[in-house]
């Protein structure tokens, strides 16, 4: 459903998808199938509040990026200490993925690209601002933020941050993203790894290169 919304950007040599791991690489296989386009991950990792760690005051992403969240770090009153604690915690687990997804491989040239960044599902927007200024130091030529399903909120905020916002669930009240999903089961990263050779085999790239030209759909 959300790769139809997208089907402007099928077959063109200038897009890549990427996929926030782990649950957005399954979306973003999905999209990226659809659309003839590569696919890789772009890590990033949300920033819990200690009593509450579902809740995000923040998130980091690859290239050093940390975002912070002020209103939640002050209400929910998250001290510095913890601040840096859990970033910590979260940094050793983003070199984790990056390592296991991706290995020695580069993250491919984003610069002149059209890059679309695939969730599956956004909550308080956290993890996507964290991404969306990770990706911005790279330099594509236009960003796509696309998810199933976001609070109205979190999308009046994204919007002004991407070049165009693909959602197809905004509601006004959102409590959490499994409550759209049938089966919301953890992801493993041998899925996500799985789903990233299976791409390579259709677009005919090695994963972490550049793009090397039109993928063949699996999909009618």
């Amino acid at each position: 459903m959300l790769a139809k919304k997208l089907l402007g950007y099928a077959a063109r040599n200038d897009v890549i998808v990427l996929g926030i791991p782990r649950g957005g690489v399954c979306i973003a296989f999905q999209v990226a199938a659809e659309l003839g386009a590569p696919l890789d991950v772009f890590v990033v990792r949300k920033l819990g509040v200690p009593c509450q760690p579902e809740l995000a005051f923040g998130a980091i992403a690859s290239g050093g990026v940390r975002i912070l969240d002020e209103q939640i770090v002050e209400a929910m009153e998250v001290s510095a200490a913890e601040i840096e604690r859990i970033a910590a915690e979260e940094e050793r687990e983003l070199a984790r993925r990056e390592r296991v997804y991706r290995a020695a491989r580069a993250l491919p040239k984003l610069q002149g690209k059209t890059v679309i960044l695939v969730d599956d599902g956004i909550a308080t927007g956290s993890s996507t601002r964290a991404a969306l200024a990770a990706l911005r130091v790279l330099q594509p030529a236009r960003i796509v933020l696309a998810a199933p399903m976001a609070p109205a909120s979190a999308c009046r905020r994204l919007e002004c941050e991407v070049n165009e916002l693909v959602c197809l669930e905004m509601p006004e009240t959102f409590r959490a993203i499994g409550e759209f999903y049938e089966d919301f089961s953890q992801v493993a990263d041998e899925e996500v790894n799985a789903l990233l050779r299976l791409n390579s085999e259709q677009c005919g790239h090695e994963i972490g290169s550049a793009p090397a030209g039109i993928c063949k759909s699996v999909y009618p």
